[in-house]
Formats: structure tokens, C-alpha cells, sequence
């Protein structure tokens, strides 16, 4: 066989379809792309994947096959069982456990829990352990020394900033209302004129009103009884009786 002689298999090249040659031409006036529509105009430009509106394929497994969590730690779990071929006063560590076949490699977190039984004491290094673990250690006459980051004390998981001053908000609120009930603080004493205005009103509270004029030395206008007449209508009516009385004589 020679190289001009080589061809491509039967049928796997094709003619590219001419279309829009006329209506003579099985493939013209529309070209295959029907009436109107969006896939009738020129540059759709439709995303791969887009199935009219509704939520795609992609969009929707996720939804029904779960998702992944980023942050989770994964542990591998070490029986207690299992730890009983080591002897007595061992240090078990990630490295020990990998030399035993027990976990894949040293860098991988360890996790201790209570499936088995433990008759001699051991010295373990983990990241984690069961409290019933590490109550059958400990009465085994074992130690337990915990590798890595740990969780508070009360074994909480460690929350975000936003949830922490949440936290420390309730905390704040609740010593306030455990504090026992105080007596109100007196009001702060006015200053300047208001002061010295509210001690002489005090002041003139106290003492008898002459003496409160007195004090002010103000002018402070009289009532006046309407009954009793006026010193210069008393004049007035003694002159008219005594000129009665002498035209009388």
C-alpha cells in the first residue's frame, strides 16, 4: 500500500449540509430552524445545558445526591480491641499504628473508641478517643495525651465571630438580670441659676410669705377687698352726712 493510496473509512466523512439555498433545494426558505422562535434568529447564544427555563440537570443532582462538606474532618477510627496486640507501657502513636497496619498513614487523624477490651495499661497519642475509651484506658492503668487542635471544654464545636458575640450578648444580658435590684440614683443637682433659682423658691416655701417679700425685696401687688371702702370715699361720705346735718338744724 502506498501514502496516495490511503483513504478515510466509508462514511466517516461527510459533505458539510448547504442550507438556505431556495425552496428548491430540501433544505432552504427557514433552513431547518422551523418558523419563528428564539432558535429561528441569528446568534442565540443559548448556554450549554439550558433546558428552556426549567432548572438544568447540573442544578438539580446536587439537591438530590447531597453535597460536600469542605470543613468536615474525617477520622479514622481505631477499636479498642485492636490496641491489645501492643505490650504493656507501649506509646501508640500515628506512627506505631502505622507500622501495625491499623490506620493507611501517620498524617491521618485518629479516633479512638470503646469496641473491645484492654486488659494491660498503654500510653496513647491521638486526636481523638471516647469517653468510654478513655475510661477503659485510665482503669486499665493507661494514660491518654490528646494530639492537635481540640474542641472547648464543654464539647462544643468552635463557632464563627458573628455567633460568639451573639453568645457573649445572652451571657451580658443574663448576669444583668441575675444582678439584685439597686435603688434608683438620686437625679444630679441642677447647676448655676437653675440651683440657685430652686433654693430660694425652698426657701421661700418655708417662711412665712411677709418674710419671703421681705427676702425677694420684690413688689408684689395687693388684693384688694371690694367691700371695704376707700380711705378717700370715707373722706367723701363724712363731708356730705355733716352738711346734711347743718341743713337740717
Amino acid at each position: 500500500m502506498k501514502l496516495h493510496e490511503l483513504s478515510p473509512a466509508k462514511g466517516s466523512r461527510r459533505p458539510r449540509k448547504r442550507v438556505g439555498r431556495g425552496q428548491g433545494a430540501g433544505q432552504g426558505k427557514t433552513s431547518g430552524r422551523g418558523q419563528k422562535g428564539q432558535g429561528s434568529r441569528s446568534s442565540v447564544g443559548l448556554p450549554a445545558g439550558f433546558e428552556g427555563g426549567q432548572m438544568p440537570l447540573k442544578q438539580r443532582l446536587p439537591k438530590l445526591r447531597g453535597f460536600h462538606n469542605r470543613w468536615r474532618h474525617e477520622y479514622v477510627v481505631v477499636n479498642l480491641g485492636k490496641l491489645a496486640r501492643f505490650e504493656k507501657d507501649t506509646v501508640v502513636d500515628p506512627d506505631v499504628l502505622t507500622e501495625a497496619g491499623l490506620i493507611p498513614r501517620a498524617s491521618s487523624p485518629v479516633k479512638v473508641l470503646a469496641a473491645g477490651r484492654l486488659r494491660h495499661a498503654l500510653t496513647l497519642r491521638v486526636h481523638r478517643i471516647s469517653g468510654a475509651a478513655r475510661t477503659a484506658v485510665e482503669s486499665a492503668g493507661g494514660s491518654v495525651e490528646l494530639l492537635g487542635t481540640q474542641p472547648p471544654a464543654d464539647g462544643a464545636e468552635p463557632v464563627g465571630k458573628r455567633a460568639q458575640r451573639r453568645a457573649d450578648a445572652v451571657e451580658a444580658r443574663a448576669e444583668l438580670l441575675s444582678r439584685p435590684a439597686t435603688p434608683s440614683e438620686p437625679a444630679p443637682k441642677p447647676d448655676g441659676k437653675k440651683r440657685a433659682k430652686r433654693a430660694g423658691a425652698e426657701a421661700t416655701s418655708e417662711a412665712t410669705p411677709a418674710q419671703g417679700r421681705a427676702e425677694r425685696g420684690g413688689k408684689r401687688k395687693t388684693t384688694r377687698d371690694d367691700s371695704a371702702p376707700a380711705p378717700d370715699a370715707e373722706q367723701h361720705a363724712t363731708e356730705d352726712n355733716e352738711a346734711e346735718t347743718e341743713e337740717t338744724e
